[in-house]
């Protein structure tokens, strides 16, 4: 769930924004700010507001002025205008009953949101992601620029692949920004997120952060991810752990289920529409996530629709003999089943063959057994309810909501 918005920006232009919605309560709201010359419509953006909407955290993003959508002219702004803009934001979201509990920053955004902490009331968690400690850093991305923006006060420059105009304000704005006092006074738990090897804002602007701030703080790494977290794995992995840092510092529910499902109902609901993650909730407190491997075109960060049916059918089994073992109070220490699962074509001489699906199922019982026992405990293997569903078959009767 997803809204299209706009609201006043620092100088009074329209600021084009995304607000991410869970399907249930909202749990906590989250402010994200995107990179320099971003917008608030990149991959990793999308894909981390999306997966903290489907943990129960509302999530808005918003191009700053003169970027993306929103009106002004990118030449007229700086990273003190940046900051206002956060501030903007967070005062419409308080103007909704969302005033943000958590910022989000990535790259510049993520000293934006240093900086902006103190600013905006009710903040109790900041996560950074690849963020400088020093933001005139930004300079280096145009820096065979300087000499002429110096000598004519603007100069165009290309980031991105995309033409800017960058003013002498912009740059000696940015690099007169100090970070370290705003970091050693943020009333908030501080999430710093750097990947080692990033070649835009090197691993050591992480050190800084982390050591200029006072508990609680953390920090984690993102292994191989590239400065704009592109890969939809990064993405996810930094969402996954954004989620599960900021419920110790939020007020969280657990993951939110959808609102009024009757008992015994399970929701799937799309997570990436680019791929085919989807969550899966069975009530308040049950969540999972389905995908397809790569090979198929999926992000592989979930078991596969097979691969739950495979699980299910292989926990009914270990269940059912755990069952019946503890009733006889026979020595079973242990159960483990293996399943794999295939497709065997029936012979194509014979007309009109079926091809039906087969599930592959090997049991280890472990514990001082009788082979009498042992037989026994694979005959009720088999009255497995899901082993027996499978067998007979079951239908499926489809509605499509009005």
């Amino acid at each position: 769930m997803a809204e299209r918005i706009t609201f006043p920006g620092h100088d009074g232009h329209e600021l084009a924004a995304r607000l991410d919605l869970p399907d249930g309560p909202v749990g906590a709201t989250a402010l994200f700010a995107h990179c320099f010359t971003c917008s608030k419509d990149i991959p990793a953006a999308r894909r981390i507001a999306a997966r903290l909407a489907g943990l129960g955290i509302a999530v808005l993003r918003f191009d700053f002025t003169g970027l993306g959508h929103s009106q002004g002219e990118f030449a007229n702004t700086s990273f003190t205008s940046n900051v206002a803009d956060l501030v903007a934001a967070a005062a419409y979201l308080k103007s909704r009953g969302l005033g943000p509990q958590m910022l989000i920053g990535h790259s510049l955004g993520g000293a934006a949101v240093l900086k902006a902490a103190s600013g905006i009331a009710g903040v109790k968690a900041v996560v950074t992601l690849g963020a400088p400690f020093d933001p005139g850093h930004v300079t280096h991305n145009f820096a065979a620029a300087l000499p002429e923006i110096a000598a004519s006060g603007s100069a165009e420059v290309s980031l991105g692949g995309r033409p800017f105009r960058i003013a002498q304000s912009f740059v000696d704005d940015v690099s007169a920004a100090q970070l370290a006092p705003a970091i050693a006074g943020l009333n908030a738990a501080l999430l710093v997120l750097h990947a080692p090897r990033d070649a835009t804002v090197g691993i050591d602007n992480a050190s800084h952060i982390f050591m200029a701030a006072k508990h609680p703080k953390s920090f984690v790494t993102l292994d191989d991810a590239d400065h704009l977290i592109t890969r939809g794995a990064d993405a996810d992995y930094a969402a996954g752990v954004i989620a599960a840092w900021a419920a110790r510092y939020l007020d969280l529910p657990p993951p939110a289920p959808p609102p009024d499902v009757p008992e015994g109902v399970v929701r799937i609901r799309e997570a990436d529409p680019d791929g085919f993650l989807q969550d899966i909730h069975a009530g308040p407190r049950h969540h999972v996530q389905a995908d397809e491997p790569v090979r198929m075109g999926g992000t592989d960060l979930g078991m596969s629709p097979y691969g739950l049916v495979s699980g299910g059918l292989g926990a009914c089994t270990a269940m059912t003999i755990r069952m019946y073992a503890r009733r006889k109070r026979w020595p079973l220490r242990h159960v483990s089943v293996d399943i794999t699962h295939d497709r065997v074509h029936a012979d194509d001489s014979a007309a009109g063959a079926a091809h039906p699906d087969v599930f592959y199922r090997t049991i280890r019982l472990e514990g001082e057994l009788t082979g009498e026992q042992r037989a026994r405990l694979l005959e009720i293997a088999n009255k497995c309810p899901v082993h027996r569903m499978l067998e007979s078959g079951a239908s499926v009767a489809t509605r499509l909501e009005d």
